[in-house]
């Protein structure tokens, strides 16, 4: 994964818990480094150690991390330049989904060793986005939890997400159901 994923997980860790957390979960990983860069690729195996090691030190399950961090994730993308990307794919959350894909491309000119997830979203009669998320790495699936909630939250709603099935029982993909509502400003 790039550099900008772990950095912001370090921003994630920093911003929530402190400086002193961050080291203590860098030590945890067994990692010697002085920082990441954004736009250089690193092992995937950094990225799984980190997350581990955020679970140990922060004494929450690997899960709620990654949905953490998801949520996390799109604010912190477009703090770091990628806004108006974001801005330019999609006036609705559902538009959005519908050109995640090309998103990911024009990201991939800038980053060519970037191997991102596939999702397929589908709005079904009663309103619900049902996303079937296609990975070839395992285990971030949660972060698509924390991504439909930074997602709504970045266009004025909430959502609700529901992991309705796991690969392990398909086979193919995860499987989320995501019921949004407007936010309400008082």
């Amino acid at each position: 994964m790039y550099g900008l994923v772990n950095k912001a997980i370090e921003g994630l860790v920093r911003s929530n818990h402190g400086d002193a957390a961050w080291q203590q979960i860098v030590q945890a990983a067994g990692l010697e480094l002085s920082g990441f860069v954004s736009l250089e690729s690193y092992d995937d195996e950094v990225t799984y150690k980190l997350v581990d090691a955020a679970s140990e030190v922060l004494g929450a399950s690997a899960e709620a991390i990654l949905e953490g961090f998801g949520e996390y994730w799109i604010t912190y993308t477009a703090d770091e330049g990628y806004g108006q990307l974001l801005e330019r794919s999609g006036e609705t959350i559902e538009e959005f989904l519908e050109n995640l894909d090309q998103l990911h491309t024009r990201v991939g000119l800038t980053m060519p060793h970037l191997r991102p997830p596939t999702i397929h979203s589908d709005v079904l009669d009663d309103g619900t986005i049902r996303l079937e998320y296609y990975s070839e790495r395992e285990g971030l699936a949660p972060m698509v939890v924390g991504l439909m909630r930074g997602l709504a939250r970045r266009f004025g709603q909430t959502a609700e997400v529901n992991w309705d099935e796991r690969r392990a029982e398909n086979g193919s993909c995860d499987v989320f159901l995501v019921r949004l509502s407007k936010t309400h400003v008082a």
